[in-house]
């Protein structure tokens, strides 16, 4: 059983990237109330940078579902200062906000851009921005003006700098190999954590960024990991006889919530991290399993199938109360919160097809957010605003998706050779 531990920090710039893992993205759709942007091209009094920052500025926007950047034929004024600002023309544009920037070399392979985002119709300044940065890190510095943009207009922070973790298997001719991927949330710059000819499954951030837990066949029998992002050291959690399985973080970072079937059937049990010491959650004769915390860290759900077929249950850690939450359909299964509590997206099930909802907590309905057959593993971006999810193309091949929460926009991450499955949103990173 061959395997590769790649000891990597999230933050270095020379890790090993995988082109067999790079991810494209194609943008599907789009809210009719998205708000129209102009991203004008950045002036450059130097050599050109690895990335153009104002494409990737704009690509972030498109890819929310909450802006509409103007297309590049319609950027027909350069703009470098305030006072190059045409109001009337971005106006007749179509434009709601425009955002202008300029980047200075100082040598050295250091940069400083100089940003700005103005209200068209209020003719107003709402961001201004002086970053001062290597040229190396040109895509990183774009990503944090695109959440400055979304969080200075719709006031809530934007997720482009945070991260996903995933697993691609891919066929290379002497068996599968599997791995464990960290990439930007375009899909750009893939790092391989691990690299395995065993089977990888259910990442999971931790809530600070800075650990994914990860399940791991490499010992013969599925054992959970802990692995810490900076120092590429890892710890091994469980490896009891069964099943290990679907291990997640705690709120406060201090336990993790898995599967154990050392008792002969699968339930839910808490570990602590620091003395690895167990406490048994549920104890029922059906099968218990996937356990997700709710944003309070007071209560775990999870999917049961102790009421005929498989249901999603919530458990109160002070109490032992357990309830059933979902009702609707055959099958629901796989929760992920979002970060207010208020939704969950789920599996949901009927007729052999399962698809990829949202259910919403206080009034109990359900709305479908997906479109396969197979949809599964629904993770919550730290914003609440989508749901990155893995599905199967019509030829078998695993993708993954991110919809946004209202349905309307829809992102394609296409790998361009083998399996991606098992998504993860990491939570906002600083």
């Amino acid at each position: 059983m061959k395997k590769t531990i790649m000891t990597l920090g999230l933050a270095a710039l020379s890790l090993w990237q995988t082109a067999t893992a790079q991810l494209n993205i194609t943008i599907d759709g789009g809210s009719a109330s998205a708000l129209p942007i102009a991203v004008a091209p950045f002036a450059n009094n130097g050599p050109a940078l690895p990335d153009n920052m104002s494409e990737v500025i704009s690509n972030d926007l498109a890819r929310s579902g909450q802006f509409k950047p103007l297309a590049k034929e319609l950027l027909v004024e350069q703009v470098n200062a305030d006072s190059d600002i045409k109001y009337g023309t971005w106006r007749l544009l179509g434009a709601d906000f425009l955002s202008y920037g300029d980047i200075t070399h100082q040598g050295n392979g250091r940069i400083e851009v100089r940003f700005r985002l103005v209200s068209v119709a209020d003719q107003k300044q709402l961001l201004a921005l002086t970053l001062p940065l290597d040229a190396s890190q040109s895509r990183a510095g774009a990503h944090y003006i695109a959440d400055r943009i979304y969080e200075a207009v719709l006031g809530v922070p934007g997720v482009f700098s945070t991260k996903l973790t995933y697993v691609t298997a891919v066929n290379r001719g002497d068996g599968i190999e599997y791995q464990l991927i960290v990439a930007d949330a375009d899909g750009y710059g893939p790092q391989a954590l691990v690299s395995s000819k065993e089977p990888l499954l259910s990442p999971a951030w931790s809530h600070d960024g800075k650990k994914i837990a990860y399940v791991s066949f490499e010992q013969g029998n599925s054992s959970i990991f802990v692995q810490d992002l900076a120092t590429g050291s890892r710890t091994m959690m469980t490896n009891f006889k069964g099943i290990n399985g679907a291990p997640k973080f705690s709120p406060d970072g201090k336990q993790l919530a898995i599967t154990l079937s050392k008792s002969g059937n699968p339930e839910i049990y808490t570990i602590n991290l620091f003395d690895k010491k167990l406490k048994q959650i549920t104890q029922h004769w059906a099968i218990d399993t996937e356990p997700e915390w709710a944003p309070d860290g007071q209560s775990i759900f999870f999917t049961s199938d102790r009421g005929g077929k498989p249901q999603i249950y919530q458990t109160h850690l002070a109490t032992g109360k357990t309830n059933r939450v979902t009702f609707e359909g055959d099958y629901n299964a796989r929760a992920s919160i979002s970060p207010d509590g208020q939704y969950m997206a789920l599996v949901h099930g009927n007729n052999n097809e399962y698809n990829i909802s949202l259910y919403h907590r206080p009034s109990s309905t359900i709305q479908r957010l997906s479109n396969g057959k197979l949809d599964e593993t629904p993770s919550f971006a730290p914003n609440g605003s989508m749901v990155l999810y893995a599905t199967k193309t019509a030829a078998g091949k695993g993708l993954l998706k991110a919809v946004s929460v209202d349905g309307q926009t829809t992102n394609d991450l296409v790998l361009a050779n083998g399996h991606v499955r098992e998504p993860s949103w990491s939570p906002m990173l600083r």
